[in-house]
This record gives C-alpha cells, structure tokens and sequence, in this order.
C-alpha cells in the first residue's frame, strides 16, 4: 500500500495531533541534543567526536564562505544554516532505517486493516518542510532588518525611501520610483514563492523517494530496493545542502544594504 500524501496521526496531545511524521522529527531533535551536551563536556585534548564535530564545522564555514563570500556573514548565518543542513539530513535518513514503514499499528480505515506506521520520514509531510521554509524566510528577513535597519530592509519591497527623496528630485524621479515600487510588489510577491519552493523541493523528493521504496518493496523485497537505498542517502544530502545553501544564500543578499 503506498504511503498517504498527509502523514497519520498516532495520537492525541489535547488537541494537537502527533503523527508518525512529527516523531520522527523529535527521535532528531533528541539525537541532536544528545550530542550537543555530550560535546559541551570540556576536554583538554578534543578527541572521538569532538574531532568529528570540528572536522564538520570546518567544513561548513568554508563552504558557507562560498556562499556568502564573507566570513563575518558566514558566522552569523552558520549556526541557523548548519542546523536546518543537518536536521534535514539526520530526520530523512532514519526515515530509512529498517522498520520505517513497516512497523505500527493496524487500525479499520473503510472497513479494511489498515497499518499505520510509527515512523515515517520527516521531509516526507509538508506541514513539517512547510515550517521549515517559512522559519528559514522569516529568519531572512530578521537578519536583514538587523543588519540594514527596518526602512532600509521594507525599502527593498515598497521602495519607501525611494518616493522620498524622488519627490525632492522631479517628475522623471517619481516616474522610476513608481516603476521602482512596482518591482518591490513582485519581489514581495518573490517571497511567497520563494516559501512555497523550499517546501515543496525538500516534500516532493522525499516523499517521492518513500512512494519509489514501498513499490520496490512490493515488486521484491529482497535485493531490489538495496540500490534505491544509497540513492535516497545521496538525495538526502543534496537536498539538506540545497536547502542550507538557499538560506545562507537568501540571508546573504537581504544583509546587502542596496541603498548605501
């Protein structure tokens, strides 16, 4: 049976739906905080995975320089960008581990058992990338209004600054600012899409890859899906880096003070 497009409530909080989806979020978050204390232990000598967790942050500020192009914006962008990299990555690939999928309870859906699995990739419900990518915009913007100041950061979009002083320099001025303002709309406009993408790449490929793996699973079990595996760790990475390289890059270009 392939997998539904929504994930499946396990159980209730009041209220508040807890699906197999969301577990498999907190199973990362869990891990993550695991080994956040575990490298917050101080050693004289970094060794095992302290070594690892520095080889890492090496890696990531020279590739977030590649990005950004300046290491200040690098260290200001990293801890979110690095977190949202591996959240990503870490939530989808134990959506592969064995049992995903296949371990839960049956339930009566329309007269028929049906199993709903305790675990189900996190990148795989789109309310889940959904949050994400409006987390990441948002936190754009943020960065972007620290950095160049409220008017400056809105000028961007509605082009405040530009009526201002247009009218100080003549019709001609105001003509352009006008056309200006307009392009802000679309740019404003830009961003919605810009939320929407992000969620539905990081959806549509996971979710796609879980749908390819149950058809597989349910041609041969055995021996048919093995090499899907290793293409499903590949897409894990490139669409945590893609979704990290985005923000960096988004976070990059809202610092720029366009009007200096």
């Amino acid at each position: 049976m392939l997998p539904p497009l929504s994930a499946e409530p396990m159980f209730f909080l009041g209220a508040f739906p807890v699906t197999n989806a969301l577990i498999n979020a907190w199973i990362a978050v869990v891990f993550f905080v695991v080994v956040a204390l575990l490298l917050t232990r101080r050693r004289m000598i970094p060794r095992g995975l302290q070594n690892i967790a520095e080889a890492l942050l090496e890696t990531f500020l020279s590739f977030g320089d590649q990005v950004t192009g300046d290491r200040q914006k690098t260290e200001k962008l990293l801890p979110i960008g690095a977190t949202i990299f591996l959240f990503v990555l870490f939530s989808n690939w134990i959506g592969l581990l064995p049992g995903t999928g296949s371990i839960g309870i049956w339930q009566l859906h329309n007269g028929e058992a049906t199993l709903i699995p305790l675990l189900r990739p996190a990148g795989s419900d789109l309310n889940l990338t959904l949050a994400i990518a409006v987390f990441a915009v948002a936190v754009t913007h943020i960065v972007g209004i620290f950095t160049v100041g409220l008017v400056k950061h809105a000028s961007k979009f509605l082009n405040i600054l530009g009526v201002i002083h247009a009218f100080k320099k003549g019709p001609m001025a105001v003509v352009v600012s006008i056309i200006q303002l307009g392009v802000g709309l679309i740019e404003l406009v830009g961003e919605a899409a810009k939320t929407l993408s992000l969620s539905l790449r990081l959806f549509g490929n996971i979710f796609a890859g879980e749908v390819l793996l149950t058809v597989l699973a349910g041609i041969l079990a055995f021996g048919l899906p093995i090499p899907f595996y290793f293409l499903e760790l590949l897409v894990g990475i490139i669409q945590a880096s893609v979704f990290a390289i985005l923000f960096m890059a988004f976070s990059a270009v809202a610092m720029m003070d366009l009007h200096a």
